[in-house]
This record gives C-alpha cells, sequence and structure tokens, in this order.
C-alpha cells in the first residue's frame, strides 16, 4: 500500500539541514504501521511527501501504486490525510465541516457513516458547534471524521494524539483498531512509546534516519544488554555525575527515575548505588529491568551518536 526507496529530503538555502536521509519501508494492505521519534526526526517530512504536498529530492515513493511526484490527484482523491496541527475550518460548525469534506469526496455523510460512527457519536450532541470552540480531544475526532469521510483506502495521521487527555488517546486508538478491522491501511506517527506497542510494525526515526523496523515485541527484545532502573531523589543532579562515569555506557531520564546500562565488563550496578551516595544522594535504589520499546530507541540513538562523534 505504501513503498518508499531511499528518500531523502533537505532544506535551507545549500541543504545543510538534512530531513530525511535515504529511508526505505513498506506498508503491508490493512496493517497499523508506527513511525515513532522525537520532534524533528523527520516524520512530518516524510507525510509530506507521501500525501504529495513535497517532493522528495531523492528516491521514489508509490501509496496505492502511485507515483508521489507524477499521480498526485490518484493519490489525494484516494488518501485521507490528518496532519498534526489542527487545520479544519474553525467557524464552520461540527457538521458543516464534515459536509464540506463529503462534498469535496463527491460522497455522503450518510454512505460512509458506519466508519465515522465511533468517533462522531462523541461529538453529535455538539454538531452545530463551531470546530474552534471544541476541546482538543473533540477537534481531534473531528479531523478524524473528516480524514474518513470518503474511505480511504490509507489514512495518514502525524502525531494525531499529540497534547490531547489520556482518555481521549485511549479512545483514539480503540477507534484505530476498528479501522483496521475494516482494511484501511494506517500510517501513524506519535513520540509515545506506549502508542508505539500498539501498532503492527514500527518504524524508528531520528535524525532522518531508520534505525530499526519490526514488531513493537521484536524490537524491545532485540536488547540483550541489561537495562538497570536507578530510583533518586534528585534525577538530575544524578545524571550529570553518571554522565561519562566509568563503568556506565549510558544513563537517560525515564519518567520519575533513570535508566542505565554498564560497560561491557560490568555485571553488577552497586557500585553506581555507592558513588551516587557518596556524592549525598539519597533515596537510591538500583535494579535490573527488562528493558521496553523506548530502552531500545534510546540506546539505538545513543549508539548513533557515539558513532557520529568517532
Amino acid at each position: 500500500m505504501i513503498s518508499a526507496q531511499h528518500i531523502s529530503k533537505s532544506y535551507g538555502k545549500k541543504g545543510e539541514i538534512k530531513a530525511l536521509q535515504d529511508v526505505s519501508f513498506e506498508v503491508a494492505p490493512g496493517t497499523l504501521f508506527g513511525l515513532i521519534g522525537p520532534d524533528g526526526a523527520g516524520k512530518t517530512t516524510l507525510f509530506r511527501i507521501l500525501t504529495t504536498l513535497l517532493l522528495p529530492d531523492a528516491g521514489e515513493a508509490r501509496v496505492l501504486g502511485y507515483d508521489v511526484k507524477t499521480q498526485l490527484p490518484e493519490i489525494r482523491s484516494r488518501v485521507g490525510y490528518m496532519p498534526g496541527r489542527f487545520s479544519l475550518y474553525q467557524d464552520l460548525s461540527v457538521e458543516e465541516n464534515l459536509s464540506f469534506y463529503a462534498t469535496l469526496f463527491n460522497t455522503t455523510i450518510e454512505k460512509n457513516y458506519h466508519l465515522i460512527k465511533p468517533a462522531y457519536q462523541y461529538m453529535e450532541p455538539f454538531k452545530t458547534r463551531g470546530a474552534g470552540a471544541l476541546s482538543g480531544g473533540m477537534k481531534q475526532k473531528l479531523a478524524l471524521c473528516c480524514a474518513l469521510i470518503h474511505k480511504p483506502g490509507v489514512l495518514f495521521l502525524d502525531e494525531p494524539t499529540t497534547g490531547v487527555d489520556v482518555v481521549s488517546r485511549k479512545e483514539f486508538w480503540d477507534m484505530l483498531a476498528d479501522l483496521k478491522k475494516e482494511g484501511i491501511t494506517i500510517l501513524v506517527s506519535t513520540p509515545y512509546m506506549d502508542e508505539a506497542a500498539l501498532c503492527d510494525h514500527i518504524a524508528l526515526l531520528h535524525e532522518g534516519k531508520i534505525l530499526s523496523i519490526a514488531p513493537p515485541h521484536q524490537i524491545a527484545h532485540s536488547i540483550k544488554t541489561v537495562v538497570w532502573e536507578v530510583k533518586v531523589n534528585k534525577i538530575y543532579t544524578a545524571i550529570q555525575l553518571l554522565d561519562g562515569f566509568a563503568g556506565v555506557s549510558s544513563v537517560y531520564p525515564f519518567g520519575e527515575s533513570l535508566h542505565i546500562t554498564l560497560d561491557d565488563d560490568r555485571k553488577d550496578a552497586g557500585f553506581v548505588e555507592a558513588w551516587l551516595t557518596r556524592a549525598g544522594l539519597t533515596e537510591v535504589s538500583i535494579q535490573a529491568i527488562e528493558p521496553g520499546i523506548e530502552d531500545a530507541f534510546l540506546m539505538m540513538m545513543t549508539d548513533t551518536h557515539k558513532k557520529s562523534q568517532s
């Protein structure tokens, strides 16, 4: 359904900003594929290329069999796109926005109502309210309805849940699971690792490069290094103390704790606890844990950075 081969894109007068560098991946029909990465990784640039809003500097890409460089109308009429920023008409009501998009694609709300019903049922009591007056979660659901109204073959969702409350995020991903059952192929980008775990396949994107492509559980299990969870009263002081400390390979914040890895010849993290305690930190505890997707991603990013530095 989506095929990208060696896609590159740069910005700046001399192309000094490398947004995408030799990106290749494929998305099979009926799958939920996630692009995972922090801000600036290149996710939005890739989405804009695949939805024919930008031309790549190099490489080839096809969506639903159509070339993104030469067959723009064919792609635009067959895909749904929900950009990261709310882009509907804020002075139009919920119902007016939906009717407008249905008309653009020469269809009606009634024809594909079964697709939008899970999202639209939350908004129906407010269908006469202006889109600009909706909450973040309601705006997200309206944008999804407008992207689905013509039953697209591929649905592009660029960070659809950023800035949305936890309950709305869960509702949104429940709706994506239902859409997948309808046979719609979904490409979604997100910075949230808990959402990454809900995808069939994910591509880890960092500084315009794909670090790994695999099902989420495989990426998590690919890390053979022991990860240690460090709990301490002053997290950022501990980071400064451990960054570059002999025997510690990597250190990064993880919620209310730190995750660290040790050099290959170290089998126990007791020396870390002793060092932090000697430095005056309190409530120090360390235990080995099972690595997750975020640990795998952060380790790959750290390894890539070390290689670029060398």
